[in-house]
């Protein structure tokens, strides 16, 4: 292996533990946002309250209100139902830790980055059939979608550098060629 092919490795791996981290510290951060929900739907209305959001997009400031309504209404009657999304966070947490193995090594560990490919891509079904079951507004629907559809960007900027990484891992395993026989 030469130097170049070395560096260009290196610089490689570095690549994808830099968006592995951006994947990791988004998927974390979703998941605390989970905890505070009331506090959140709260911030939301004022915001939107403040923002031309209202006047260009109609029905919006209503949806906001109706849930921050729902989640302190809900959080009053019924506490447990909090515990929920208390699970949603630590789903969240816990899989962030899965990207520990393809931090530390990308290519034995591509299947996680695989398989988070494939969940990112289940959230566009799952938006778009429970939804309309529980009553959430279509422009809503896309903004939940959306998170899967961002999700994978960086998912599959991942994989396809993973695979530059296969590769010259592969090149590296492969037997030297046998000299050829001096001619007599």
């Amino acid at each position: 292996m030469t130097d170049d092919e070395r560096t260009t490795e290196a610089a490689t791996l570095r690549y994808v533990r830099r968006w592995m981290w951006i994947f990791i510290v988004c998927l974390a951060v979703s998941g605390l946002t989970a905890f505070p929900l009331e506090t959140e739907t709260r911030w939301l209305v004022w915001l939107i309250e403040r923002a031309p959001l209202p006047d260009r997009v109609p029905g919006v400031l209503e949806w906001a209100v109706r849930v921050r309504d729902g989640v302190a209404d809900a959080n009053v009657r019924y506490p447990f139902l909090a515990y929920g999304t208390d699970w949603l966070a630590f789903a969240h947490l816990v899989i962030a830790t899965a990207f520990w193995g393809p931090l530390k090594d990308p290519v034995r560990n591509v299947w996680v980055v695989r398989w988070a490919l494939l969940a990112c891509a289940a959230v566009i079904p799952l938006a778009l059939i429970c939804g309309p079951l529980r009553g959430i507004p279509l422009g809503w629907r896309f903004v939940d979608m959306s998170f899967g559809v961002v999700g994978a960007l960086p998912l599959l900027l991942i994989l396809r550098a993973i695979r530059r990484l296969e590769r010259a891992e592969a090149m590296r395993r492969r037997p030297e060629p046998l000299p050829r026989p001096a001619a007599v």
